[in-house]
């Protein structure tokens, strides 16, 4: 635009120099020649003021995103000397901007100052503490990162400092890790709330066990206590002197030899029925409590058999289960974890063939590359591709309301890769849900 300005204004300086020789025509191309040069100005008049209302709005933009920076920001110029600083900058320092502008960066570090600046000469740097000195002459911990910045000609200009003061970030931090242990006791929390809840759905079935042993045991007790008082009589007769033909005549009576025949079974009996309710109240207390105890031998196949128990034993449809499992399955861990974690595999195995007219559930076991390998196949419907993508995401679930809250996958997935193992969920080639536990052996 400049230079065809002054290409006008040449043009229209040379017809004035041929105005005598031309006469009128001369004084036509000067007017001509100057309503062209007007109105090149007015162009680059009006470019100019678009060019400033953009070059205004960009800096005012530039100044809005400063100014709303939480983190501060320093800006110098290959000298060291402060360029720039946002209003964060400004009110960590308490500082106007007129003080810090113009100043070198070393005038506004604390002690650490000239390490600090050996360091940006060298390279740049990434979360740096550097101290800087307020007003008061408080030195104030910040936690730096800074760049170079570079002109149009890929020159070194300069460099960038950002950063947060480490008051916050440690505040972060404290907030963080409340969090973090806030959320690790919701997890166990969950853990033992799933557990009880399980429990809760056997108490039923828990009730009717306990009651056939003890029943029985309380049969022969009333048994025996009725022999007692034959016995009594019998003895009373025989130390009042009674003579022999009245004793046998008495002990025939009193059944005495059939009492005696009859003993034997009913204190083993008793005593049957008292391992028996022992049995149940431990299973009861390992299922339920709370595992401190971690790291120790068990036999995974007296669980698996101990789980499909408790789990079908109150269970409204009668599912058949099948078992091929090695003798001994050895391995350390903690049992009532393991035992809650194959309670939810048989639970779901319920759940899943509820409605069939044959609900079978086949349990296989194996070793395999120092692993136990343990199959737990239905004869359900199966799981949907959408479903086998999420079965072990925390409150999934396709139970009705009430049902379930959707944790005794995900929980069970968790107990499994914290003892080293794993589960994976995927439908049987022949139909059927399947699902893989793998844990090590002892």
């Amino acid at each position: 635009m400049a230079e065809r300005l002054e290409n006008n204004a040449i043009e229209v300086g040379r017809s004035l120099g041929r105005l005598d020789a031309a006469g009128e025509a001369g004084w036509l191309e000067v007017i001509h020649r100057m309503e062209e040069v007007y109105n090149d100005v007015l162009r680059y008049q009006v470019e100019l003021e678009q060019k400033n209302a953009a070059l205004e709005e960009a800096q005012q933009f530039i100044l809005s995103v400063l100014s709303a920076m939480s983190d501060i920001l320093v800006v110098c110029d290959r000298h060291g000397r402060v360029e720039e600083v946002n209003r964060a900058m400004l009110e960590l320092l308490g500082r106007a901007r007129e003080e810090i502008v113009g100043l070198e960066l070393m005038a506004l570090l604390g002690t650490d100052g000239k390490s600090f600046s050996s360091m940006l000469r060298e390279r740049s740097v990434q979360d740096c503490e550097v101290r800087f000195l307020a007003r008061d002459g408080a030195e104030v911990p910040v936690a730096f990162n800074c760049t170079p910045r570079f002109d149009p000609q890929g020159r070194q200009a300069g460099v960038v400092l950002v950063g947060r003061p480490l008051g916050e970030l440690h505040r972060a931090y404290r907030e963080l890790n409340r969090a973090h242990e806030e959320l690790k006791l919701a997890q166990q929390q969950l853990v033992q709330s799933e557990k009880m809840a399980s429990l809760g759905r056997l108490v039923a079935g828990v009730a009717h066990e306990l009651n056939n042993p003890i029943s029985f045991v309380l049969g022969n007790v009333y048994a025996m206590q009725r022999y007692r008082e034959r016995f009594a009589t019998y003895l009373d007769a025989i130390h009042s002197g009674a003579s022999p033909e009245k004793c046998l005549e008495l002990r025939e009576k009193l059944g005495i030899d059939r009492i005696f025949a009859d003993l034997g079974p009913l204190i083993e009996g008793t005593v049957e029925g008292a391992e028996r309710t022992r049995d149940i109240v431990q299973d009861l207390r390992r299922f339920s409590a709370i595992d401190r105890e971690q790291g120790r031998e068990f036999d995974l196949s007296e669980v698996v058999k101990s789980a499909v128990h408790w789990a079908t034993r109150d269970a409204k449809s009668r599912m058949e289960v099948t078992l091929d499992l090695p003798e001994e399955m050895k391995m350390l861990g903690t049992q009532g974890q393991i035992h809650q974690v194959l309670v939810n595999l048989v639970q779901n195995a319920l759940d899943a063939t509820e409605g069939q007219s044959s609900p079978h559930l086949f349990i296989s076991g194996k070793l395999e590359k120092g692993r136990w390998v343990l199959e737990f196949r239905d004869n359900g419907p199966g799981m949907e591709p959408a479903m086998l993508g999420r079965i072990f995401d925390p409150f999934y679930t396709t139970k009705p309301v009430g049902k379930g809250v959707g944790l005794g996958l995900s929980i069970s997935f968790s107990i499994v890769e914290r003892h080293g193992g794993n589960l994976v969920a995927q439908n049987h080639p022949e139909g059927g849900a399947l699902f893989i536990l793998s844990l090590p052996a002892r």
